[in-house]
């Protein structure tokens, strides 16, 4: 793999309390210098990055009901309405995880369809095009069974990806996760591996697991040891 490749493979995010807008135009000046596929900010931090990243080959992401997937449906619609709205390209859709644990898959599958389809809508009333949905399913808190219900969730839904974790729980991506949801969705909705991606090594053992995307809050560091590594 070259390192162009790998640099379009990756979301570089900032999701913190402490995302400054100072820290937000850093991550955009790496994103631009390296091409990351995405920076993935929160909602307010997105008509500065759209600004930003006007004319640059870097796409706009922002999260939907972050970290826990747990607000009410309309907020969470609403909340997808404004942000494609603002600008954003792509949107991290948290899972509502509480229903999924509590067993309620009806009301965790016709939220995310709903959500789905007002974006649809949405983007195709502002004139903005195709927005990506990834539906982030925490996969920290599911065991084997809830995973491949949530995949099923998620294909029917009509996302665009399914993510492994949002970052903020006890534990991240895993290659076996990601293979497993490799294995079960079709090729129509990608692997983002999110969630502990500190390394070069790691982002290569996810792409070799079968990630389209990595998110990781250490995307310059990746390329740099990347970089470093072939030389």
């Amino acid at each position: 793999m070259r390192v162009e490749e790998l640099a379009k493979t990756i979301d570089s995010t900032l999701l913190e309390a402490a995302s400054t807008n100072s820290a937000v135009e850093l991550l955009c000046r790496d994103a631009i210098t390296y091409h990351f596929a995405s920076v993935c900010v929160l909602p307010y931090s997105v008509p500065l990055v759209r600004q930003l990243l006007l004319g640059y080959d870097v796409k706009v992401g922002t999260v939907v009901s972050f970290p826990h997937g747990a607000d009410a449906q309309r907020t969470k619609i609403t909340a997808a309405e404004q942000a494609v709205a603002l600008g954003a390209d792509e949107l991290d859709v948290v899972m509502n995880i509480p229903a999924m644990l509590s067993g309620d898959f009806r009301y965790v599958r016709d939220e995310l369809r709903s959500i789905v389809r007002s974006v649809r809508m949405t983007s195709v009333n502002t004139g903005r095009g195709l927005v990506l949905v990834k539906a982030d399913v925490e996969a920290y808190y599911l065991d084997e069974k809830l995973k491949r219900l949530a995949c099923k969730i998620v294909e029917d839904s009509g996302a665009d990806f399914i993510k492994t974790s949002t970052g903020m729980a006890p534990g991240g991506a895993t290659a076996k996760d990601v293979e497993l949801f490799r294995d079960l969705l079709p090729e129509s909705v990608g692997v983002d591996a999110s969630g502990g991606i500190r390394s070069a090594a790691d982002a290569e053992l996810m792409i070799n697991a079968g990630a389209a995307r990595i998110g990781t809050s250490f995307a310059a560091d990746i390329i740099k040891q990347f970089s470093t590594d072939r030389e």
